[in-house]
């Protein structure tokens, strides 16, 4: 594990490079684990020299800054949680091609833009999380079917603007097509235990409250949960348990939370640099101990609460997908009435 220590979040004088960049890399980043972040950051730092500054806001609110920031923009890195917000900065013209041997060995193909845009950085399953005392593991198969009527009241889930429900909705567009795509998310909404409120926590502890018997919510948010302080989310999430979808089909959907080099950036050598590490064995093992994401680098095993949960099948699509068909998810949801 990579020691914990703090990151400034300051500019300092550039000391120039013989590549006439300065020994810091700027990161603007939606993800939201400073303990686990931070700690990978300063173990770079000590490995290299190079100061990391970080500005922290949402996915979107960071793309908003970039484009006003123009040319003028400090920023080197985009990171944030969702493919579909890769994308989105990518389609905006935000970013640039990334060149890396180490990058390409370490992530899967279908975990890197296909014009090298960006690159996953760890991997989250969208699972369905069960009440223990109400469900059986036997009556859980698909996503297919949470729409049919022994689930009438009983589903829980994210609202149609949140990119997760999105980039779900998009990966089974790229599968099974828009119109059972579209009937897919008909059937959600017929069977919904009340109106999406709220993050996956939320819907977590919905069900362990007795307000639904099903949710659809990213694996890591249980992981935190049962690895929180408070004692009141391990007590809900004890009560949960965990299971992979579509395993006899098309796979369980995962995303990625990941990153790009911004297009103005200053420093893309040590951007590179700072991607290629958090794709190595020793940062990509501290993402799956501290904050319960799965790897992506294949060689570095998931932690042991991942583990407990059981091996599974991804859906096989490339995650460049997710953007391209976020648009027409949309569209169904509103067309379907998924608020």
């Amino acid at each position: 594990m990579i020691a914990a220590g703090c990151v400034s979040t300051k500019q300092s004088p550039a000391t120039q490079t013989t590549q006439t960049e300065s020994k810091e890399v700027n990161i603007y980043t939606a993800r939201h684990y400073p303990g686990v972040d931070d700690a990978i950051y300063k173990a770079f730092t000590d490995k290299t020299g190079i100061k990391v500054n970080i500005i922290k806001a949402g996915g979107e609110e960071l793309i908003q800054r970039i484009k006003t920031e123009g040319n003028s923009s400090k920023a080197d890195i985009y990171i944030t949680s969702d493919a579909g917000n890769l994308y989105i900065a990518k389609q905006a013209g935000l970013l640039q091609p990334i060149t890396s041997p180490i990058l390409e060995k370490n992530i899967p193909a279908n975990f890197i833009d296909k014009d090298k845009m960006w690159v996953g950085l760890t991997m989250r399953a969208r699972v369905l999380v069960y009440a223990k005392d109400r469900v059986s593991k036997d009556e859980l198969s698909t996503y297919e079917d949470l729409t049919n009527a022994k689930w009438k009241g009983k589903v829980l889930t994210r609202s149609s603007n949140n990119i997760y429900s999105q980039s779900m909705l998009a990966s089974f567009i790229e599968i099974n097509g828009e119109a059972k795509a579209k009937e897919w998310a008909k059937g959600i909404v017929n069977n919904l235990a009340m109106q999406p409120e709220g993050g996956d926590r939320d819907q977590a502890k919905a069900v362990a409250a007795g307000k639904g018997d099903v949710a659809i919510m990213n694996s890591y948010y249980l992981g935190q949960m049962l690895n929180s302080k408070d004692p009141q989310e391990v007590k809900a999430a004890e009560k949960l348990g965990v299971f992979f979808p579509n395993q006899n089909t098309t796979g369980t959907h995962v995303n990625v939370s990941g990153a790009g080099i911004v297009k103005t950036s200053k420093n893309v050598a040590n951007a590179v640099k700072l991607l290629e590490f958090l794709s190595e064995a020793e940062a990509q093992k501290t993402f799956a101990e501290a904050s319960t994401e799965y790897p992506v680098n294949p060689a570095v095993e998931p932690s042991d609460l991942l583990k407990s949960w059981g091996t599974f099948k991804k859906q096989n699509i490339s995650l460049s997908k997710l953007g391209e068909n976020n648009k027409r998810a949309v569209q169904i949801f509103d067309e379907v009435g998924w608020k």
